[in-house]
């Protein structure tokens, strides 16, 4: 078997494993405006439930969001950034100002 070339070590690609898709991306946003409940994220992102809850585990697992219970009865849940998902911000509106110059759809 022969050795082909390896894939360039990148923290471009580890950071996209991570953060990489649409509705990870979306649920960030939807964070730093200020939404942290899941159906008001649901709402704004228009996420499938399931997907949905997918990213966010997913998000949670690496630090980048926090689950935060606000209620006991029912058990209720709302989500935050953490430092890890603030340091987002600025790549975010960077991406929202490449997407206002270049890529945003006539309504």
């Amino acid at each position: 078997m022969a050795n082909g070339p390896k894939p360039r070590v990148s923290s471009i690609a580890d950071a996209l494993a991570v953060v990489g898709d649409r509705w990870s991306l979306l649920i960030i946003r939807e964070l730093v405006f200020g939404t942290h409940r899941f159906s008001e994220i649901q709402a704004n992102t228009g996420a499938p439930a399931a997907t949905l809850s997918e990213r966010m585990r997913k998000l949670e697992k690496h630090g980048v969001i926090e689950r935060r219970q606000y209620s006991l009865s029912p058990r209720r849940h709302e989500y935050v950034l953490t430092a890890i998902g603030e340091d987002l911000s600025p790549v975010l509106e960077a991406l929202g100002d490449w997407g206002a110059r270049h890529a945003t759809r006539e309504e």
